[in-house]
């Protein structure tokens, strides 16, 4: 049985989320402990249990310990199967997080996935956009072979959520390796700015000139889609995400999230920022993206190498408990002023 203490590295749900997803695919009982730890609010959290329940669906799994504020869990996996399943967070926590915890697993499926998770936040603070899913996580697995497509059918927000997406998996059960090491030339500089009931106030207009003004004066415009969305009427908010693809099929990207009383044209200039921080250093992922891929790599055989401007927190975390479940093993190496990231192969 794989033991982990969830107290270790930031003691966040990223160990439980990828814990999980590993026991899984490599079909062995998972025993963890002290989870979320370091957090204000310790345990399973409504958004935490249901990604458990969900990949428990997946491979048909047995559970003890799997109720909210639980801080112990057993997640005994049986094969992953494929097939329509339905998810449902009910409170705001985000889908992103929840899709992070169960797209490793669909790739190892037997057939195709079909995953409806409702109820939920699609943008919400501390994680990913919906659209940064959609249009930098997803592109960048493809490379590596994994095809999944993402609707989303409602935006939502905090504190309401009722968001609700589909994404479709076709499993592939061998990863390829990543080879991202040139950031190459620019291809094109892309967004997407959405607001939900708020195009009375022009929202997702004001974010995307305000993203493009800060970026223009650096010498730089990204095409930004506006979309002046009606899917939830329960809960008004907006969004923006930015991404450059590049022509050595790098793709970096950063995104923001509107809040009560936060100027649309500060969420334009806060994604332009950090998105600005992300070109400029010219690696072939950004900081987010360099922690999501660990798991993708992990499982590749073969060498991967990427380039980041920074070692997050959770990119950290990820890689002790890739190398603690899968025994694989990763280098880390500063170089001109970039981080190397390296899965070097099986211990």
């Amino acid at each position: 049985m794989i033991e982990i203490d969830g107290s270790q590295k930031g003691g966040s749900g990223t160990i439980l989320r990828l814990a999980v997803a590993l026991s899984a695919i490599i079909g062995q009982p998972l025993h963890i402990y002290n989870i979320r730890q370091n957090r204000p609010q310790p345990g399973l959290k409504p958004q935490h249990l249901e990604a458990v329940l969900t990949a428990a669906k997946l491979c048909d799994a047995e559970l003890e310990g799997a109720r909210v504020d639980s801080r112990e869990l057993w997640f005994k996996p049986k094969e992953v199967k494929g097939g329509k399943i339905e998810a449902e967070i009910g409170t705001a926590g985000s889908i992103p997080m929840l899709l992070m915890t169960v797209l490793p697993i669909c790739a190892y499926a037997e057939g195709t996935v079909n995953l409806h998770v409702s109820k939920g936040g699609t943008d919400v603070s501390h994680s990913p956009t919906i659209n940064y899913m959609r249009f930098v996580l997803l592109p960048t697995l493809q490379h590596i072979g994994l095809k999944a497509d993402l609707t989303v059918h409602k935006y939502g927000y905090y504190p309401k959520g009722n968001g609700e997406v589909t994404i479709t998996v076709e499993p592939c059960r061998s990863l390829k390796p990543l080879r991202l090491e040139n950031f190459g030339s620019i291809k094109a500089l892309k967004g997407v700015s959405v607001c939900t009931f708020l195009a009375e106030r022009k929202v997702a207009e004001r974010q995307a000139k305000a993203a493009n003004d800060y970026l223009s004066e650096r010498g730089f415009k990204a095409d930004i889609q506006i979309v002046n969305d009606k899917s939830n009427p329960l809960q008004k908010g907006s969004s923006l995400v930015l991404w450059a693809e590049t022509d050595t099929n790098a793709i970096l990207g950063a995104d923001a999230i509107g809040e009560l009383r936060k100027a649309s044209e500060t969420v334009g200039k806060e994604a332009a920022e950090k998105f600005f921080a992300e070109i400029s250093a010219k690696p072939t992922v950004d900081v987010h993206l360099a922690d999501l891929l660990v798991p993708y790599v992990a499982l590749a055989k073969g060498k991967s190498t990427y380039l980041t401007r920074a070692l997050s927190e959770h990119l950290h975390t990820n890689i002790w408990v890739a190398e603690r479940i899968l025994d694989a093993k990763f280098n880390l190496e500063k170089s001109d002023g970039l981080y190397k990231i390296e899965k070097i192969g099986q211990v």
